[in-house]
């Protein structure tokens, strides 16, 4: 199992679909920002190679875009999977959960970060409201990673 770090923050989505890359630019931000104890990960999509380093955190944080919420961006608590479910569709945060539990033994704490946004047509750039939400998620990680360094 992989060194323990203190918060892995994996942002996801296509970043040719407009809004729907919002997960991947909170990500390339954050990890600019250089936070003590925060790694950051960017992909197109969640695969199952994820679980490795999901396994060696404490804590983890999957940022995505969510065409279904109407408030601001909010973390909220998820768990793992049922090991039975782990995979029945595609790759979510819940089943790479369950596969770093079940294959590396890691059992982080973890977190999802749903970004409101509108605009999934082709092309690039962000909506003025994923814009918003961009600026609220950074300072939620922000204020998250500054927590988890008090307890640490």
């Amino acid at each position: 199992m992989p060194a323990t770090q203190q918060c892995l923050v994996i942002g996801y989505g296509n970043t040719l679909r407009r809004d729907d890359g919002i997960g991947v630019e909170v990500a390339q931000t954050v990890a600019a920002m250089d936070l003590p104890g925060v790694n950051v990960i960017a992909r197109q999509q969640l695969v199952p190679e994820l679980a490795e380093p999901i396994s060696g955190a404490n804590t983890v944080i999957f940022v995505d875009a969510d065409v279904t919420a109407t408030g601001r961006p909010e973390l909220r608590p998820i768990e793992a999977a049922p090991a039975g479910q782990m995979f029945a569709h595609a790759a979510n945060p819940r089943s790479l959960l369950a596969l770093s539990k079940e294959v590396f033994g890691g059992n982080p704490k973890a977190w999802s970060l749903a970004i409101p946004v509108e605009d999934f047509s082709f092309g690039f750039g962000l909506s003025p409201r994923s814009e918003k939400g961009l600026n609220i998620a950074i300072k939620l990680i922000q204020q998250f990673a500054a927590s988890l360094a008090k307890i640490a």
